[in-house]
Parts: structure tokens; C-alpha cells; sequence
């Protein structure tokens, strides 16, 4: 029920698309329908379903089956009837989103669409293809089925965070939760490392520094004189790459994960004011204030990133194999080396150790790591550090340096309650999440205009779609 586990057919063939030609298209479409419906009788154009406002038509399911086959999903134990009702959940989130007034602006929906359209564009080569994929003519109808998909799929969103987002699980909660598994049922987990690393990031000189912000004034200047369109200056000079194809829009809460000292900036303007120049650690920036809904922002942003001249990424490579041999000398221990040394701040306290972004434990299983992460650490062995490795920064900045090790490794084990309660406590707050959108779920199933058409009344729903 959580939003990774949903089936939402857009976003599902934007992830991977990898990609079948258009006969292919017909193939999976065929395919697909044989394994999960014996019947022939598929009317591509009948209404499945109305859940409020929303229309669900036959052929939404089947631009479902179609995506999944396309990804090299396997479709043996997927049924229509099994896709209907997803689907029927979704327009049923998205419909009480806007009865509950959780609304996003068609520039959040515009940004999401153009990030999906240039992944396509970067995946098959170029927008004639992305069109003779989805047998679309011309890119306006395409932009705008995508705007309607995309504009459900954060309405869902929206309405179903709103339904868990105050849930929480406390200690006794989780002890009462694992105690009612039998020993038998236990969850395994798989094997895990602990990760250290010192890192060292390589910076621009003053001088730099100070063409940026000279750059972005004239920028600011430009814009408030003259008139000039911030959202044009955002495609010609920002390089932030995840919002300058879309003018450099972003919209936020306090809550977003951006950080603090972007919050602190965007969240002293007013509407239609545009900062002066600040620094985070991802550059320099102009931010301006587009919208003020309440508690949300929409702004859009330049970001510039400071040339960092060759002479720096020397050093920090040389002082990366200084420290590293004083360790192995024995003059300092890892952690003491990365608490001195390391550049990284969310890291250097904790002894270099590394936190799983997904529950924020020292841990990473390994058929869940990020290959990235998994390639920098996979020829590593216990006790070793590795040589100065390189990682490059996606947003087109300079690169940083570090040294790692593996601190910890453990075997595939039975959980076990001391051992692995954050991952224990995060099964908990699922079970306790999914109860919590059940109920929600049978009591706006019964508030709501709902009508499943003949043809599918039969299925046996997860939901009480067929109202009795």
C-alpha cells in the first residue's frame, strides 16, 4: 500500500525503459492479457471504473500491463482484476486529496513531467523516439497525458502521506510487535557491513568564490532592472541539473530535505522578492519566491558551483595517503583520523561512519546497497584501507576524495531484538501504517461515488470496491 509498491504505470516505464520497439508494444499487450484474463472480450475503450470523479478506463489497465512487461516484469500472477483495484485505490487517494484541499500546483506537476521527459530523451536518444514509443504525434499531447498522470500520482501521494504522517511506534509497541511473530516466521536478514570513510573536498580559491557571487548579482540586477526572466536565467546559468531544464523550480516545506541554510534564505523572503547571493555546500545561490501557499514555497534557484583548479584535487589526493599511512603507522586510529581530518560533516563525529539513508542505521545489507556504494567498498577486505578513491558530484561540482574501511561485517542472521531493532522498529511502523490506510481506505470507500462496471464486479477485490 506504500507508495514504493504501488503500480503506476507512467512512472514505471520513465524508471527503466529499456526499451521495446512498437511491435514489441503489441506483443507485450498480447501477451499480458492471455496470462491474466481468459476471456478475449477486452473493450480498450469501456469504463472499468468511477471513483468519484476519476474515470478508470479498460485501457488504463492495459497501458499497465503493457509497462510492465516492457520493464521484463513477470506478469504470470498479475491479474486485471488485481491491477483495477490499484488503480481504483489511487484515483481514490487523489479524489479526497482534493475534497481535503491537498493540492499541487501545475508547476510541480510541469517540473515532475519535463524530469521524466528528459530521462526518456537521455534513455532512447531523442523526443521522435520517446513519441513513436508512446504512439504519440506531437509532444503537447504528450506533455499533456503526462500532466494528468503525474498530477494523480501526486495527488495519491500527498493524501496518502497525510494519512501516516503523524503515526509513530514507541519502544513497548515494537517489543509487543516482534514478540507476536512465531520463531519460525522471524524475518532473515541478509549479510551487512559497516562503512567508514575520511573524506577530503577538494575547494575553490577566494578568487573564484568571488566571481560567483559577482556573477550571480549581475544576474539578480539584470532581473530586477531590466526585467529579465529569472526562469530563463535558470536554464542558461544554473547548474543545479535536477531543476535547471524546469527554471530552476523547486517546492518546499520546512520539512523538505533541502538544506538548512538554502531553508533558512528561502523561508526569510517574501513573495516575489529575490535573495542576494548565499552559500551552501553545494555552491552558491540567488533564490526567488514565486509563490506563498501557507506553510509551502514555490521558488525557483541559480545555482553556481566555483571552478576548482587542478592543484587542489593534488593536494587532497596527497593528504588522503598521508593520513592513510599514519593510520596503518599506528599514530591515530581511523576514527580519531576522521573526527581531525575529514572534511565531511555528517560523518566525522560518528567515527567516518556511514548511515543508511533508508532507516539511518550504521548498516547496509548488501543486496540492498547502492551499486555505487557497493563498487567503492566490494574489494575492500577486514582490516584494510583503501587507497584515495574519487567520487564525482552529479550536480557537476568538483569531485571529493576519501579513504575507506570496513568496520563491521555480519552474517545473514534470524532478527534478533537487541541486535536489529531499527529494522524492527521500521516493520513495526509498516504494519501500523497499512492498518491505518486500511481503515481509511473501507471508510471512504463508503463515503465515496463508486461504480465497478459488470464486467468486473466478479473480481474478487481487495477492497470492498462492489459495494453489497
Amino acid at each position: 500500500m506504500k507508495t514504493k509498491n504501488r503500480i503506476v504505470w507512467a512512472l514505471a516505464c520513465v524508471a527503466s525503459l529499456g526499451i521495446v520497439q512498437a511491435q514489441e508494444m503489441d506483443e507485450a499487450l498480447g501477451t499480458a492479457r492471455d496470462t491474466t484474463n481468459s476471456s478475449n472480450k477486452i473493450k480498450l475503450d469501456g469504463i472499468a471504473a468511477v471513483i468519484g470523479d476519476y474515470v478508470i478506463l479498460e485501457s488504463d489497465i492495459d497501458k499497465t500491463l503493457i509497462d510492465l512487461k516492457s520493464q521484463g516484469a513477470s506478469v504470470q500472477d498479475i491479474t486485471r482484476c488485481g491491477l483495477l483495484g490499484k488503480l481504483m485505490e489511487d484515483r481514490l487517494y487523489a479524489h479526497q486529496a482534493v475534497q481535503d484541499s491537498l493540492l499541487v500546483s501545475d508547476d510541480q506537476v510541469n517540473a515532475q513531467s519535463d524530469r521524466q521527459i528528459q530521462q526518456l530523451i537521455a534513455q532512447v536518444g531523442s523526443m521522435e523516439k520517446v513519441l513513436k514509443f508512446y504512439k504519440k504525434t506531437d509532444i503537447e499531447s504528450f506533455r499533456q497525458e503526462l500532466f494528468e498522470i503525474n498530477k494523480l500520482n501526486m495527488l495519491s501521494e500527498k493524501m496518502q502521506s497525510s494519512i501516516v504522517e503523524e503515526i509513530k511506534v514507541t519502544p513497548e509497541e515494537v517489543r509487543q510487535f516482534f514478540n507476536k511473530i512465531p520463531e519460525e516466521e522471524r524475518p532473515v536478514f541478509g549479510a551487512e557491513l559497516e562503512i567508514a570513510q575520511i573524506v577530503k573536498q577538494p575547494t575553490a580559491p577566494e578568487e573564484e568564490k568571488q566571481k560567483v557571487v559577482d556573477r550571480l548579482k549581475q544576474i539578480k540586477q539584470d532581473i530586477v532592472e531590466n526585467d529579465a526572466s529569472f526562469n530563463v536565467k535558470a536554464i542558461l546559468y544554473s547548474q543545479d541539473p535536477g531543476s535547471k531544464s524546469n527554471g530552476g523550480f523547486y517546492s518546499m516545506t520546512r520539512e523538505t530535505p533541502f538544506v538548512k541554510e538554502f531553508k533558512d534564505v528561502a523561508f526569510s523572503l517574501r513573495e516575489g522578492e529575490i535573495s542576494d547571493p548565499f552559500e551552501t555546500d553545494f555552491g552558491y545561490h540567488i533564490i526567488y519566491v514565486e509563490k506563498i501557499r501557507g506553510q509551502e514555497l514555490d521558488l525557483r534557484h541559480i545555482l553556481l558551483i566555483p571552478e576548482v583548479p587542478k592543484s587542489a584535487v593534488e593536494k587532497a589526493v596527497k593528504e588522503l595517503d598521508s593520513i592513510r599511512q599514519h593510520i596503518l603507522d599506528g599514530k591515530y586510529t581511523f576514527a580519531e583520523a576522521a573526527l581531525n581530518f575529514s572534511d565531511e560533516k555528517e560523518t566525522k563525529f560518528d567515527g567516518g561512519l556511514l548511515r543508511n539513508p533508508i532507516n539511518f542505521d550504521s548498516r547496509f545489507e548488501l543486496t540492498k546497497m547502492d551499486p555505487a556504494l557497493y563498487n567503492q567498498v566490494r574489494d575492500i577486505k577486514d582490516g584494510e584501507i583503501s587507497r584515495p578513491l574519487r567520487e564525482d558530484d552529479p550536480r557537476g561540482g568538483a569531485p571529493k576524495f576519501k579513504i575507506m574501511k570496513i568496520s563491521n561485517r555480519y552474517d545473514e542472521h534470524k532478527a534478533d531484538f537487541a541486535k536489529d531493532y531499527l529494522k524492527i522498529q521500521e516493520l513495526a511502523l509498516r504494519e501500523k501504517q497499512f492498518k491505518a490506510i486500511k481503515k481509511w481506505m473501507d471508510e471512504h470507500i463508503e463515503d465515496t461515488y463508486i461504480h465497478v462496471n459488470t464486467e468486473n464486479k466478479d473480481c474478487d477485490f481487495a477492497n470492498n470496491w462492489v459495494k453489497e
